[in-house]
């Protein structure tokens, strides 16, 4: 008898429609991000100033497609040279999470990704003194110059939800030049978003704070 009804049990489990299985691959994710370590390194500084921000969207399989941008500053105040520079910058790539999640609310991520780069710079006339004793002193002006910078990006980092919906992380960055040839004659001292202006290929960090949006995708 009790194994009568015991069979009986399982056959109306059987009859109960299953519920639909949840996947993160249900669910878009826009997030947007603040560097926030840039402008505190550069907060005392005089000479530097960088802002930069990020969004990215979760598209599917562990994927998201990333838009970066900012702006900044620099200048250089040798006795013999001085001139400022100022750009914006923006960058478009992907983000590949590396670790598998724990559920469907796990948003933590271990990621690689890719950049493309471009920053339009401007640079103010430069002021020069040559002081030799044979020939005596000269002092002269270089003229300003417009230039855009290129270069790709290979990254690294993390974000973890610290509560719903805000994020903390950071990402670390090499960057290589495709255009260092144009940086020959009086580079810039700094490209914001980029590094040292005289540099082909430079190592950067950003520390970012976000808030991301989620929605369920239409079936």
């Amino acid at each position: 008898m009790f194994s009568f009804a015991a069979s009986a049990q399982e056959d109306m489990e059987d009859d109960e429609p299953s519920k639909p299985v949840v996947k993160a691959d249900s669910f878009h994710q826009l997030r947007f991000e603040a560097d926030v370590f840039k402008p505190i390194m550069f907060s005392r500084s005089a000479d530097r100033k960088e802002y930069g921000f990020n969004v990215d969207y979760y598209w599917k399989k562990e994927l998201y497609f990333v838009l970066e941008g900012g702006a900044g500053n620099a200048r250089l105040r040798y006795p013999d040279l001085q001139y400022d520079t100022r750009n914006t910058f923006f960058k478009a790539g992907i983000n590949k999470g590396i670790l598998s999640r724990l559920s469907t609310k796990d948003w933590d991520m271990a990621f690689i990704g890719l950049r493309y780069a471009v920053a339009p710079i401007t640079r103010s006339a430069g002021t020069y003194a040559v002081v030799d004793s044979f020939f005596g002193s000269t002092n002269g002006v270089i003229a300003p110059q417009n230039i855009t910078a290129h270069w790709v990006e290979v990254t690294g980092g993390v974000r973890v939800e610290l509560i719903k919906g805000f994020f903390a992380g950071w990402n670390v960055r090499g960057k290589f030049r495709l255009n260092g040839k144009k940086f020959t004659e009086l580079p810039p001292v700094y490209i914001a978003g980029y590094g040292k202006g005289d540099k082909n290929s430079v190592f950067d960090f950003n520390f970012y704070i976000a808030y991301a949006i989620r929605w369920r995708k239409h079936p």
